[in-house]
């Protein structure tokens, strides 16, 4: 996190972990607007990786799986796209959002998985024209959410994406539609102080994992080190929001991916599910509810002693006290058959929700 944006955010009262800022001072208050209110992130535990260079789409589009070419290379206005990096048994490595700026691409993903991806990729640039760097602290990303955040990315642009995952920029910046009432706002550190004070007086500043919930009931996979070459990008639905192309040429892992996709129905999805975790025992009144976490392994009947599932992603929900909504792969057959548990044939059922978009198969 740079460290001047920092001491901005502490100066605010952030209860800041990691790089990552875990409240301002009221976590329950901050949760509990995001039944109705509009919210504002701080997005620093998502480091950034830009590349530069004349052969920076060529290079991208042989490393990734979604097609680097629908992003449109524009100084005004572009597209975002959802994507994955894997190694070459399909399993991902990272996921991310990535979109072009008049310098080069920009892609986004866990702050943990940053330097190891960027090193990663930098070994096969080989004789390329094409450049990787950390702009982490050169850019500070703001999420904004609710009813109101439209009009606020407006008076702050002057103007704001029309669609999903259409970015404009402008000369302090850029924002991205994530979704119909939620952004991502991409700022020159310098200005960024200045943008916080002018949106913090309207709505509600929250903690990291309050920005997590809302990814998780919009249905966005976030590979952490938890969960590295666990899935293939289907297994998280990851073709369905456009992260996956099939048209493209090769790029590592490309030809499982293809395989799964051709070859029959994906035995292991990813679902959206709630779970209210239990106390271990009523009796035991200082045993504390523990946190559902990505990397968890779920059960079922169907599977016995073995696990028919794992936690993608885990954040407390604001309806229920306790509770926590979550992205879960699970083998589909296990979900048809019944209940899912969590840790254990006798832990906390899952309760299996609708996710916003349709599935293929």
């Amino acid at each position: 996190m740079n460290p001047t944006w920092q001491s901005h955010l502490l100066s605010c009262n952030a209860v800041i972990e990691d790089g990552r800022v875990v409240n301002y001072g009221n976590a329950i208050a901050e949760l509990g607007s995001m039944r109705s209110g509009t919210v504002l992130a701080d997005l620093s535990h998502f480091g950034l990786i830009h590349f530069t260079g004349d052969d920076a789409q060529s290079f991208l589009q042989g490393q990734l799986s979604c097609d680097v070419r629908a992003i449109t290379p524009s100084t005004g206005a572009g597209a975002a796209l959802y994507g994955s990096y894997c190694n070459p048994k399909g399993r991902m490595l990272a996921s991310f959002l990535i979109w072009h700026d008049s310098g080069g691409y920009v892609m986004q993903l866990p702050s943990a998985l940053q330097a190891a991806i960027q090193n990663r990729l930098s070994m096969y640039v080989l004789r390329a024209k094409v450049k990787l760097a950390d702009r982490g602290d050169a850019l500070v990303r703001l999420g904004l959410a609710g009813r109101h955040a439209e009009a606020l990315v407006r008076e702050i642009l002057g103007r704001v994406p029309d669609s999903p995952l259409e970015v404009i920029h402008g000369q302090q910046g850029s924002a991205i539609r994530l979704a119909q009432e939620r952004f991502e706002l991409v700022i020159v550190s310098e200005w960024a102080p200045t943008v916080w004070e002018r949106l913090s007086q309207h709505v509600m500043p929250v903690g990291a994992s309050c920005w997590d919930w809302l990814e998780i009931k919009s249905g966005i996979p976030m590979i952490t080190a938890a969960t590295q070459e666990q899935f293939i990008p289907q297994m998280v639905n990851l073709e369905v929001i456009g992260g996956v192309s099939f048209q493209k040429g090769c790029y590592p892992g490309q030809e499982i991916v293809a395989r799964t996709q051709y070859l029959g129905k994906i035995k292991r999805r990813m679902f959206l599910a709630s779970i209210q975790p239990m106390a271990a025992s009523f009796a035991d009144l200082a045993t504390r509810i523990a946190p559902v976490v990505a990397g968890d392994e779920l059960f079922s009947d169907d599977m016995g002693e073995q696990s028919s599932g794992m936690i993608v992603n885990a954040a407390p929900a604001p309806e229920s006290e306790g509770k926590f909504d979550v992205l879960a792969v699970i083998q589909t057959s296990s979900v048809e058959a019944g209940k899912i548990h969590w840790k254990s044939l006798d832990g906390p059922p899952l309760e299996i929700m609708p996710l916003p978009y349709l599935m293929n198969n």
